[in-house]
C-alpha cells in the first residue's frame, strides 16, 4: 500500500485496515511455525504497512 493511499482513508478505514493486516500477520506466524510459507517477505511488508498506518493515525491526532 503506497503512503498517498494511506493519507487519503479516513480514520475508521485506517483502523479497519490495521486490525485485518494484524489478523493476517497473527495467521502467517502460526502457518509459519508450521510449514514453510511461499512468501516469506510477506510478514515483513504487513508490519510495515501496519507502522505507516499508525504513523499516519498519530499525525492526524496531532492535528
Amino acid at each position: 500500500m503506497l503512503a498517498s493511499e494511506m493519507q487519503d482513508m479516513s480514520v475508521e478505514a485506517i483502523t479497519q485496515r490495521i486490525a485485518e493486516l494484524q489478523e493476517e500477520r497473527f495467521r502467517l506466524r502460526f502457518r509459519g511455525a508450521t510449514e514453510q510459507l511461499e512468501n516469506p517477505l510477506r510478514k515483513r511488508a504487513i508490519r510495515r504497512d501496519v507502522a505507516r498506518l499508525k504513523t499516519v493515525l498519530r499525525q492526524r491526532q496531532g492535528q
